[in-house]
């Protein structure tokens, strides 16, 4: 696989997201990666391990998740590609979630010590991540109150829109048709839901001509109902360096 191939997603966000130029894009081409294959439903990360690099998600999605004792999983945000899923453990060793593929997907690997030297030469490049990781928290945060205040219709709504935004970004939908490799069930752990209920939540959007989600790809029929029962506001979003 190529550098530009490995790099194209991120770079892509970048440029939208923070008015990156392409010399500090280079500047982070030209640091060693490792690429690596993930199966479906295989981990990444596990709770409790110490990283010693950080991944970029090349192709595929992952999920950041939490399974308590009695085995319930929460997923905790989806990662698509272009994203840094783990960039955090750049300044805490001990991973406190499961990263999991949620799809087949490649990862390159980065190592700390060679991202570190980078941010030291280089501090536009600091800045960037640290943006990246700003901008990370603000929507947990909006999860947190999609999760905790909307309404199931709302909240799965919600969460449709913003992964079409996410991945608009990185030149992933064409014609409000996309992609996301999730499960009914996978959809309830993100949105604090049994799959039953997840599966009503969709067959009623799917007869009131809102949206079908068929073998992990999405459908958008009405944009204006969408819009609706989401209540989307992108500012978390930050999709514009003066946001």
């Amino acid at each position: 696989m190529t550098s530009d191939r490995i790099w194209a997603s991120l770079f892509e966000r970048l440029k939208t997201t923070t008015g990156a130029d392409d010399k500090k894009l280079l500047f982070l081409a030209a640091l060693p990666v490792s690429l690596r294959d993930f199966r479906e439903n295989q981990t990444v990360l596990r709770d409790g391990e110490e990283p010693s690099e950080c991944c970029l998600i090349v192709d595929g999605f992952c999920v950041r998740s939490k399974t308590i004792p009695d085995g319930r999983r929460q997923i905790l945000s989806i990662h698509i590609p272009g994203d840094l899923p783990n960039l955090q453990n750049l300044h805490y060793a001990t991973v406190d979630h499961d990263l999991v593929a949620l799809s087949d997907c490649t990862l390159a690997f980065i190592g700390h010590r060679a991202l570190k030297e980078l941010i030291r030469e280089r501090p536009g490049v600091g800045e960037m991540f640290w943006r990246d990781t700003l901008v990370d928290a603000a929507i947990s945060r909006e999860w947190l109150v999609n999760v905790g205040q909307r309404s199931t219709y709302n909240r799965l709504a919600h969460l449709i829109v913003e992964l079409r935004e996410r991945l608009r970004l990185v030149g992933r939908v064409i014609d409000n048709t996309f992609a996301i490799p999730l499960t009914q069930e996978q959809l309830g752990e993100a949105m604090g839901v049994t799959s039953v209920h997840t599966n009503r939540i969709l067959r009623d959007l799917r007869i009131d001509g809102v949206l079908e989600l068929q073998r992990g790809t999405v459908h958008i029929l009405n944009e204006h109902k969408l819009q609706e029962l989401a209540q989307f506001d992108g500012r978390y979003l930050h999709l514009s360096p003066s946001s």
